[in-house]
């Protein structure tokens, strides 16, 4: 078993400004995503500028806290929010979806490629590669604030986490930081440069996101007021399956079209 490092979730303090890890690792896969957005701009994989990947950032990022907020709101904690709903405000409190956070960033790209002109294929490409590194950092984030660990085990490589009670559990939030980051940053990176048909990365991306996360979900704790949902599977399983079948059927499509072409 391997021992927690507890590390300070505030990484510093500027006066009565208390700066925590979880806001510099968002800070961080944001200015990532930024730098590559304007990296592929410069080598012309993407008809953008430099400013207008800054607005497209932008646009995801509140399309991501406002989709993340209302699908964790719909698919996880329904109930209680029916019966508060001014906590639906309280986001510093914690509950986001990724799956809603996916929903919300889809729809705010396609109104803002709509609004300045330009193809949606291309962008939606170019922005599920860059989110690779924010789900990296993110993970991190998790981690560092010792939240959504995983389910108790006896691996070598297990940990008590402070809020976790007593007894080992997988570091779930590293497996889902090296899986959603530097892997499938690989992944969609060889589909570009082998499936060349526009949209190909992001199909690519939605079913390889959504078999990583049906997968792992199996050493992540479910959510404890939710507990597995239905058949031995979790809220995060379920909302990835469908998730996994659109990708899929996505890859396949674009694939078949390309060799009718060819």
């Amino acid at each position: 078993m391997l021992s927690f490092p507890n590390i300070d979730p505030i990484a510093f303090e500027i006066g009565p400004l208390a700066v925590r890890w979880y806001g510099l690792m968002y800070l961080a896969g944001f200015a990532c995503v930024y730098f590559y957005l304007c990296r592929a701009s410069k080598h012309k994989r993407l008809d953008i500028s430099c400013e207008a990947a800054g607005d497209l950032l932008f646009a995801g990022v509140l399309g991501v806290v406002l989709g993340g907020r209302l699908g964790y709101v719909l698919f996880y904690n329904f109930a209680y929010y029916v019966h508060h709903p001014l906590e639906v405000l309280h986001i510093w409190e914690g509950g986001m979806s990724f799956h809603g956070g996916l929903l919300g960033v889809v729809v705010a790209v396609v109104l803002f490629c709509r609004k300045r002109g330009y193809a949606i294929g291309p962008i939606a490409d170019a922005l599920v590669t860059a989110a690779c590194f924010g789900l990296f950092f993110g993970r991190i984030g998790n981690f560092i604030n010792a939240e959504l660990w995983g389910r108790v085990t006896d691996v070598p490589w297990s940990m008590v986490f402070p809020s976790g009670g007593s007894l080992p559990r997988h570091p779930s939030q590293l497996y889902q930081a090296v899986c959603e980051g530097p892997l499938l940053f690989t992944i969609l990176t060889l589909a570009r440069r082998y499936i060349h048909a526009t949209w190909s990365v992001f199909y690519t991306f939605i079913a390889a996101y959504a078999l990583f996360r049906f997968v792992l979900e199996f050493y992540r704790e479910p959510d404890a007021h939710l507990g597995l949902v239905t058949a031995g599977l979790s809220m995060g399983q379920l909302l990835s399956i469908p998730m996994f079948c659109i990708g899929c059927a996505g890859v396949w499509v674009l694939n078949r079209k390309s060799i009718e072409k060819a």
